[in-house]
């Protein structure tokens, strides 16, 4: 009896550990099998995110004070390495060089010359200019919004030199004309956009203009050509009067891999949301961080107040290096009298006139910066996202008269 229990137990123990043996193959075979990469998902046409964290909509307070120790988004660290996007991930855009933008200007710019150069070549080019003609030529400029004082200068030098030079030769005359348009434009004003850091700190330029004029494509425009530019952009949402705002802007920014400081709660300040882009833009060390505002009209005093609340309380932190004011160049005469309440407000510095393309409106690049001795730095060119270029006065008038 004994023998036989010891013959089962040698059996139970060798089934056991033939058991265990399969059962450690087993695992050993699962343990070996190589991890599959994750499914490739459709990439997306945005930018990644680089770190910066989900936010809520902006919305609209009244409080303009500086916060204290706190931020509406974090970037992240200067030491941090920022990895390329996955060869499967999404692939940032890599804008037009401003180059190749100013080559286009012209081109663009061409389609309004049947409005002001041809008109004034025919008027100029006939056989005999008595007083009528003259009266045309007067209000075919004023038509382009050129402005009765530019107009009025304009047509007497040309009225005298055609008078004392006695020639209908349309080469002549074209001549003429774009020297005189090119004096009245201007070529010696400073067009440079800040966008160099400053000392040790980033250039902060605020983005103002009435609603509907394109403030918030063309910051979205103007990081594209900074980024062709080699320069770090930092983007702020400061618009907390539409809704969507934020979002549109953040997605200018993701296209090109720039972030943007967004409130993340609704009823944010924009004052708040302004310092605080201008404060992590420099904690990022970044070249310069531009700021876009909410539409407001000029006639709108507590409007206009707030904006310049705005602009005191980013100077708590650091001075505003460029205000650029958007304009929209059909507008023409109310054009005007909104650059007048901006600069009263927040001193503009420089303006950027959208929708210029295509305009019979284009005067009103004279007329703003005789009134107002501020140069037209930016000009709109269409619908695309590499429709922004640095104004060129040349081009410009040679889309005029050529």
């Amino acid at each position: 009896m004994t023998d036989l229990l010891s013959q089962y137990g040698i059996i139970l123990g060798g089934l056991l550990l033939l058991a265990l043996l399969l059962i450690g193959l087993l695992r050993g075979r699962r343990g070996g099998r190589a991890q599959l990469p994750p499914s490739p998902g459709r990439p997306d046409r945005g930018m990644p995110d680089r770190g910066m964290p989900d936010r809520g909509m902006p919305g609209e307070g009244s409080d303009a004070q500086a916060p204290s120790g706190r931020s509406t988004a974090t970037l992240p660290s200067p030491d941090d390495t920022v990895a390329p996007p996955a060869p499967d991930g999404p692939v940032l855009e890599r804008p037009a060089s401003a180059v190749g933008r100013l080559q286009r200007l012209r081109a663009r710019l061409a389609r309004s010359r049947s409005a002001l150069g041809q008109g004034l070549l025919t008027l100029l080019s006939r056989g005999h200019l008595d007083d009528q003609a003259w009266e045309e030529v007067e209000e075919t400029l004023l038509a382009a919004d050129l402005g009765v004082e530019a107009t009025t200068t304009l047509v007497e030098t040309l009225r005298r030199r055609v008078s004392v030079e006695s020639t209908r030769d349309e080469a002549t005359v074209r001549g003429w004309l774009r020297e005189e348009l090119l004096a009245l434009v201007d070529p010696t004003m400073d067009r440079t956009v800040v966008s160099d850091r400053v000392g040790d700190r980033p250039a902060v330029v605020l983005v103002v203009g009435v609603n509907g004029a394109g403030k918030t494509t063309t910051v979205g425009k103007l990081a594209r050509v900074l980024v062709a530019m080699d320069k770090d952009v930092v983007l702020g949402a400061a618009d907390t009067f539409r809704a969507a705002a934020a979002d549109q802007l953040q997605t200018w920014g993701e296209r090109v891999g720039v972030p943007t400081i967004r409130s993340d709660k609704d009823m944010a300040d924009p004052a708040s949301v302004a310092f605080d882009a201008v404060k992590a833009a420099a904690d990022y060390e970044a070249d310069v961080v531009l700021i876009d505002t909410a539409g407001r009209l000029h006639t709108k005093v507590g409007l206009m107040d707030e904006l310049g609340k705005v602009k005191r309380v980013i100077e708590k932190q650091s001075p505003v290096d460029e205000v650029l004011l958007v304009l929209d160049a059909t507008t023409g005469q109310n054009g005007l009298r909104q650059a007048e309440v901006f600069t009263e407000v927040v001193d503009v510095t420089g303006i950027v006139l959208t929708k210029l393309d295509g305009t019979a409106k284009g005067g009103i690049v004279v007329q703003v910066q005789r009134r107002l001795g501020i140069p037209v730095k930016l000009v709109g060119l269409g619908e695309g996202p590499d429709d922004l270029a640095p104004f060129d006065p040349q081009a410009f008038v040679d889309a005029i008269v050529d």
